[in-house]
């Protein structure tokens, strides 16, 4: 199939073009996020949206399924990235990539409150304390609130990255992702039936559907769809669905979940599987407007700030702006102030920071002494031989 091989071709170092497919589905999931905070909520304005947005609520309210996208996406990309790298390389390119921008995402986000702290359900944090906590991004993990509330996800995502580390420990070859997406697979199926805290913690039952089956999709691009590795996204798909009413209640409050169907749930959900499976198969590789890249460069920054500064603009506005006009502007201005987080901040910085943890990096490997097992022999001299030692004509014949 010219498609598959396409992929493979796509997959190999050297070769792979950029899946610029990937960045539109970012910024597709993003944007759905967004419309679930601005519009599926009714913190911004007030009241009930249904009254003021009739025919884009029933769709908003699923917004936050972006979430779930972004999972798979993450999988697939993190598998991606690794291929060949050491763990030092692995969290080099993963701090420098996540914290420029969250930095400037934390700081205006806690300006923002605190200029206009009119909207109380966004001050999810206690003092100012609580925001230096929150530049570790390490804040879901002492229990300290989110500056802002949609930060939950990048706790997630670093202990997705702690687990794949393991692998990068291992070496990434096919057979140790494989034997990865099995064993977390089995640990996020135990992690409910036991008592046991660590497990449960690390081994995300509601999100590992979502990593794990962007791994397997990944594979199936470096190298070729496989019954085995179409039979894990299947596991991971189904699995996924067991938690659909859970994450309704969690989004939605369980009065309106319980209104509601599940079905349209699981279609965002199918329709993001099979997005990912389409780039997999080389399905998308055509797509290749050079626009999508920096729409795909702009989701992260998008997400850090769209949130509590955007419900308070809405909030701040609200009596004095229509509110389709000001649901737009509010948008458009997020995505504004998202490009130049990227531009002016995310680039320089990240350059920055990439190249000074090289450093230290490097300078833990050079005075670290090698284990024995893998430090270099000295080398013998080579014994004379006989023949070195007394050299013999050739015979003669």
């Amino acid at each position: 199939m010219p498609g598959i091989r396409a992929a493979r071709a796509a997959g190999r170092p050297g070769g792979a073009p950029r899946l610029y497919a990937l960045d539109g589905i970012r910024i597709t999931a993003a944007l759905v996020v967004v419309l679930y905070h601005y519009v599926g909520l009714n913190t911004a304005w007030g009241r009930n949206t249904s009254e003021i947005f009739p025919a884009l609520r029933p769709f908003a309210l699923f917004g936050w399924l972006g979430v779930e996208i972004f999972f798979i996406v993450s999988g697939f990309v993190i598998c991606m990235s690794v291929w060949g790298r050491t763990v030092g390389d692995f969290a080099v390119s993963r701090v420098s990539r996540l914290f420029p921008a969250y930095w400037t995402g934390v700081i205006l986000t806690a300006a923002t409150l605190w200029a206009l702290p009119e909207v109380a359900k966004l001050r999810h944090f206690d003092d100012w304390n609580a925001v230096l906590v929150n530049l570790t991004m390490l804040q879901g993990g002492v229990g300290v609130g989110h500056v802002d509330h949609s930060y939950w996800t990048l706790f997630v995502e670093l202990k997705f990255y702690a687990l794949f580390a393991l692998v990068v420990m291992c070496g990434v070859t096919y057979r140790n992702c494989v034997l990865f997406c099995g064993i977390w697979t089995l640990a996020a199926v135990a992690a409910p039936t036991t008592d046991f805290r660590l497990l449960h913690f690390f081994a995300m039952p509601q999100y590992a559907p979502y990593f794990i089956a962007g791994i397997a999709f990944y594979l199936m691009r470096r190298f070729r769809p496989t019954m085995l590795l179409w039979g894990i996204v299947a596991v991971q798909f189904l699995v996924a669905q067991h938690y659909v009413r859970g994450r309704m209640e969690t989004n939605l409050g369980r009065n309106l979940a319980d209104q509601l169907s599940t079905w349209p749930a699981r279609v965002v959900i199918a329709l993001g599987f099979l997005a990912i499976a389409a780039v997999a198969l080389g399905l998308l590789d055509r797509i290749q407007w050079r626009w999508l890249s920096t729409a795909g460069a702009i989701t992260y920054p998008l997400y850090l700030i769209h949130m509590s500064i955007g419900i308070t603009l809405i909030h701040h506005f609200r009596d004095r702006v229509d509110p389709a006009p000001l649901l737009a502007s509010v948008t458009v201005g997020m995505l504004i102030a998202a490009y130049l987080i990227h531009r002016l901040v995310e680039r320089p910085l990240t350059k920055r920071l990439r190249d000074g943890m090289r450093a230290g990096i490097q300078d833990i490997r050079l005075n670290t002494p090698l284990p024995a097992s893998r430090a270099p022999r000295p080398r013998v001299p080579a014994q004379p031989t006989d023949s070195d030692r007394d050299p013999v004509p050739a015979r003669q014949t």
